[in-house]
């Protein structure tokens, strides 16, 4: 006797979002589309997900100081140009890119508007990909860095963060004036989000120029209860909640480097295995847990996993 396989059908849905522009002051030669889901994620016997979750790759304006060996040997001498970092990251399959500003330049001096304004037109003149441009993640620094890095980009709608409680009066007004969109960034907290959605739209600008960014820990490190604000988000969406109706952004590169586990290739049981390939998989495993608890774009470092998770999104797009 054949089975009926029970399916919720769900009021609400997400909203799609498109990052990058090719026209109207948008010179992108490829944009992409998140969100629309009216399914908790991969359901498709619920209903069709409509656009496949988007892998970024994080770059930074100079090379990092505290990034993981592996990570170093990976894109080699590419860390010292943010233009060849993100050639390098299109090659290894990126859809979108990620700068992060740092908080100095080479020599120890404080980052200026001049040298963020720089290094994100160098890589928008290198690669055509959508860009997320984020500050250093101090509020007074990234406001001073942001606001002329919107201003020169005008048309091109990047992503602007880290969006907070903090500052996100000065990020959303810019974005407004230039055209942009924000990434929004609460601790885990399913009410945080929410209100910080609110205060961003009370401003005025529209929830599909928004991107939801709950925050997670890596695998081993919180992830448990990160995935399950994701979800609980999620769902608070289809049931139609219009202030958790936006696509996840999750920064689940700079989470899992940071681990010891990623970051440490000596003093360490040898259970543990080859460095390398324990940074990967503490990656890719974590991608693809919280990519199952509606992650919409995950931010990776490593080109290996990118490449296994994007072989990852393929197979979970096939409907059975």
């Amino acid at each position: 006797m054949p089975i009926e396989i029970p399916k919720d059908k769900w009021p609400g849905s997400v909203k799609t979002i498109t990052l990058g522009a090719n026209s109207d002051g948008g010179t992108r030669t490829s944009v992409v589309t998140v969100g629309g889901e009216k399914a908790l994620p991969f359901m498709h016997f619920e209903a069709e997900t409509p656009y496949r979750p988007a892998v970024a790759i994080e770059i930074k304006d100079r090379k990092p100081d505290d990034w993981s060996t592996p990570l170093s040997e990976a894109w080699g001498d590419a860390m010292n140009d943010p233009a060849k970092w993100a050639r390098a990251a299109e090659a290894a399959g990126a859809d979108l890119i990620l700068l992060t500003l740092s908080m100095t330049a080479v020599d120890g001096s404080p980052n200026t508007a001049e040298n963020a304004v720089a290094a994100v037109k160098a890589v928008l003149g290198a690669v055509g990909l959508p860009l997320i441009v984020f500050g250093p993640g101090n509020a007074e620094l990234d406001n001073a860095l942001l606001v002329p890095v919107a201003e020169a980009t005008k048309g091109e709608r990047l992503v602007l963060g880290i969006c907070e409680d903090k500052n996100y009066r000065t990020i959303v007004a810019t974005a407004m004036a230039n055209g942009h969109l924000v990434s929004a960034r609460t601790a885990m907290d399913v009410n945080l989000a929410k209100q910080l959605n609110i205060l961003i739209s009370d401003m005025g600008l529209p929830l599909d120029r928004v991107l939801m960014d709950p925050t997670t820990g890596a695998l081993g490190y919180g992830i448990e209860y990160g995935f399950s604000v994701m979800e609980r988000l999620r769902m608070a969406a289809l049931q139609g909640d219009a202030m958790t109706q936006l696509p996840m952004i999750v920064t689940i590169g700079a989470e899992t480097w940071k681990t010891k586990e990623a970051k440490v290739g000596e003093g360490v049981p040898a259970a543990w295995g080859e460095w390398r390939e324990r940074g990967i998989n503490w990656e890719t495993m974590t991608a693809i847990t919280l990519l199952e608890s509606g992650a919409d774009i995950v931010v990776l470092r490593h080109p290996e996993s990118v490449k296994r998770v994007k072989a990852a999104i393929a197979d979970l797009m096939v409907a059975a």
